[in-house]
C-alpha cells in the first residue's frame, strides 16, 4: 500500500515537473515566433521598395536582385529594353558570368549610353541617366560605383559559398551563437526568480516607509504582484531581442542569407538610434524648459517672502489687506506658473505634434465646457475675498442661515451655527444674496446681539425698553459697554415693536444662539417678574375702555424717571 502511495506521488511529481518543461519549450516556442514576425517586419520595410526582377514591378521601377542584394534599379526603358527586360538581361549575364569563374573583377567605363558594369571585361548592365534621381555626371558615377560595389559583395559571398572552409567556420559559428543564445536565455530564466526574492525582501522593508502623513499609499499586497508581472514583462522582452539577436547572426554567418541578417540588424540599430537621437535632441528643449520652470521658482520665493514682510510690517493697501495677503499670493503663483508653462510650452518634446495640439484643443474645450460653473465660483470667491464682504471669525447672516465663518475659500465658505451645524456655501449665494454682518459694526471682538419683541399699548414703553435693558444685563457675556439700545421699531395697528441691540463678547467661546437662548430666558423672567404679559394683542372690534396709559403710570418699575 505504502509502494502504491510513493508510486504515486513519484507519478504527480514527475507530472508536475513535465507540465513546467513544457511550458517553458512552449514560451521558447512562442517568444521564437514572435521574433521571426518581428524580423519578417523589420525584412518587409527595409527591403527595396520595387520588385525584384522576374516579378511584377511597382511603376516602371524593376530592382535587379542577386543573392538576395539589391544591386540596381532601372527605371527608364534603354534600345527598346523595358526595365524589366533589362534586370531580366541583367540578371542572367551576371548568373552566367559566375558561373564560368575566373577573377570576376568588377569595372566601370564611361559610355554615351551611361556608365557601363563590367565583370572581367563582359557587360552585366547599364546605369543611364534616366535610372538616377539627378542628371548629373558625378551621381551617374556615383550610383554606377555603388553598384559595382554590390557585385564585388556578391562575387566575394558566392566564392564564400561554394568554400566548403568557409562553410564549416559558418556552421561553427551558428552553433555557438546557438549555444550562447540558448545559456543566456536560461540565465534570463533563472535570474528572475532570484529577482523576486531581491523584490519580495526589498519590499518588506521599504513600502512600509512609503507614506503620506500617517496614511500609508502603497500596500505590499498590491504592490508585490505589479512588480511580479513588471520583471515577467523585462523577462519576455530580453528573451525577444536575444532571439532577434540570435536570428540575425546566425544568418549574418551564411553567405546567402547575410543580407537578410544585415537588414535585420541595420533595423534594430535605426531603432535604437531613433530613439536615441530623439531623446539627444529633446534634451535641449528640455533644459530651457527647466530653465524657465526654475526661474518661475525663485520668482514665487522671493514672492512669498515679500508678502510675508508685508504682513508682518503691518503694510496695507487698499487691495492687499492681511486677510486678503494668502490668496493674492496663490493668484500670483498661479498666474507666474501659468505663464511659465505658456513660455516652455514650445520647447517641451512633442509640442509641434499634431496629438499634441489635438490634446491640448480637447483639454481646452472640456475645460471651457465644463468649468464655467467653476469658474463662475471662483470669480465669486474672489469678489468676497477682496470686497471685504464677510471674513474668517465673523457672526454672518447669508440668506436664511447665520453662523460664524469659519473657513473663506475661492469657491466656498464654511459656517457653522450656533447649533452645532457646519454649512458650506458656494460663493455665488453669497454675493447673490443679502448678508448680515453683526461682528462688522462692534466695538472690538465681539457680534451684535439683537431680539424684537411686540407688546400692547396699554403697557407704558417706558417700562417696556426698562425691562428689557435689565434682561440684557442679566445675560451673561453682553457687555454693558457699549450700553443695551432699545428702538420702537414700529407703531403697528395692534401693538408697538420693541428691538433690543447689544454686543456680546462671550467669556468663553459661545455661539450666538446660546447667547440669545440666555437672553430670551431672562426676557420671559423679567416681564413676569413685573407682571407683564408678552402678547401681541389683535382685536374683533374697539373694547370699550380705550387702550391707554395714565400719566400717573409712565414710569412703572423698573422703569425710572429722569432728573
Amino acid at each position: 500500500m505504502a509502494r502504491r502511495e510513493r508510486s504515486q506521488a513519484d507519478y504527480i511529481l514527475g507530472f508536475k515537473k513535465w507540465s513546467i518543461e513544457m511550458q517553458f519549450v512552449v514560451r521558447a516556442l512562442t517568444a521564437l515566433v514572435l521574433t521571426l514576425l518581428f524580423a519578417a517586419s523589420a525584412w518587409a520595410q527595409s527591403a527595396p521598395a520595387s520588385k525584384p526582377a522576374g516579378g511584377e514591378a511597382q511603376g516602371d521601377d524593376v530592382t535587379l536582385v542577386i543573392f538576395n542584394r539589391p544591386v540596381m534599379v532601372f527605371r527608364t526603358s534603354l534600345l527598346g529594353a523595358t526595365p524589366k527586360a533589362r534586370a531580366e538581361r541583367a540578371r542572367f549575364s551576371i548568373n552566367e558570368t559566375l558561373r564560368q569563374g575566373g577573377k570576376l573583377a568588377v569595372t566601370v567605363k564611361s559610355n554615351p549610353e551611361g556608365q557601363l558594369v563590367l565583370i572581367d571585361d563582359q557587360l552585366a548592365f547599364v546605369v543611364t541617366a534616366g535610372d538616377v534621381d539627378s542628371l548629373g555626371q558625378e551621381d551617374l558615377k556615383a550610383a554606377a560605383s555603388k553598384a559595382a560595389r554590390q557585385l564585388e559583395t556578391i562575387i566575394a559571398e558566392t566564392r564564400e559559398a561554394r568554400d566548403l572552409h568557409s562553410m564549416l567556420k559558418a556552421l561553427g559559428i551558428a552553433t555557438i551563437a546557438t549555444l550562447v543564445f540558448a545559456l543566456m536565455v536560461w540565465a534570463v530564466v533563472r535570474l528572475r526568480v532570484w529577482v523576486d526574492k531581491l523584490l519580495l525582501a526589498s519590499v518588506e522593508t521599504k513600502v512600509s516607509n512609503i507614506k503620506i502623513g500617517d496614511t500609508q499609499i502603497v500596500e505590499r499586497q498590491q504592490l508585490v504582484p505589479f512588480l511580479q508581472r513588471l520583471v515577467i514583462a523585462i523577462r519576455w522582452f530580453l528573451i525577444l531581442l536575444l532571439s532577434y539577436e540570435w536570428l540575425s547572426i546566425v544568418l549574418s554567418s551564411f553567405p546567402y542569407t547575410r543580407s537578410w541578417g544585415e537588414r535585420l540588424n541595420d533595423y534594430l540599430f535605426d531603432i535604437i538610434g531613433g530613439i536615441l537621437q530623439s531623446m539627444v535632441g529633446a534634451v535641449p528643449g528640455l533644459g530651457v524648459a527647466l530653465a524657465i520652470f526654475m526661474v518661475a521658482r525663485v520668482f514665487i520665493g522671493v514672492l512669498s517672502r515679500l508678502f510675508e514682510r508685508m504682513m508682518h510690517a503691518g503694510t496695507t493697501i487698499s487691495w492687499l489687506s492681511p486677510q486678503t495677503m494668502p490668496t493674492s499670493r496663490r493668484l500670483f503663483s498661479v498666474g507666474i506658473w501659468l505663464f511659465a508653462v505658456a513660455m516652455a510650452y514650445p520647447y517641451l518634446p512633442g509640442a509641434d505634434t499634431d496629438a499634441f495640439k489635438g490634446l491640448s484643443v480637447l483639454l481646452g474645450l472640456m475645460i471651457s465646457l465644463g468649468a464655467s460653473s467653476i469658474v463662475g465660483q471662483g470669480a465669486a470667491g474672489l469678489i468676497v475675498t477682496y470686497t471685504g464682504t464677510i471674513r474668517v471669525g465673523e457672526y454672518v447672516r447669508i440668506g436664511d442661515h447665520e453662523g460664524t465663518v469659519v473657513k473663506l475659500g475661492i469657491f466656498t465658505t464654511t459656517v457653522r451655527t450656533g447649533l452645532g451645524e457646519e454649512l458650506t456655501m458656494p460663493n455665488s449665494m453669497i454675493t447673490g444674496a443679502v448678508t448680515k454682518n453683526y461682528s462688522r459694526t462692534v466695538q472690538g471682538a465681539g457680534y451684535i446681539v439683537d431680539t424684537t419683541v411686540t407688546i400692547g399699548y396699554d403697557t407704558p414703553w417706558r417700562q417696556v425698553e426698562a425691562m428689557l435693558i435689565e434682561a440684557a444685563k442679566r445675560t451673561p457675556g453682553i457687555l454693558k459697554v457699549p450700553a443695551p439700545v432699545v428702538f420702537q421699531t414700529a407703531l403697528s395697528d395692534y401693538y408697538p415693536e420693541y428691538r433690543l441691540v447689544a454686543q456680546a463678547v462671550p467669556t468663553r467661546p459661545r455661539p450666538r444662539a446660546e447667547v440669545l437662548n440666555m437672553l430670551h430666558a431672562n426676557i420671559q423672567d423679567v416681564f413676569n417678574e413685573h407682571g407683564v404679559q408678552i402678547m401681541s394683542p389683535h382685536y374683533m372690534g374697539d373694547p370699550v375702555d380705550a387702550k391707554l396709559v395714565k400719566p400717573d403710570n409712565w414710569y412703572p418699575a423698573p422703569a425710572k424717571r429722569d432728573s
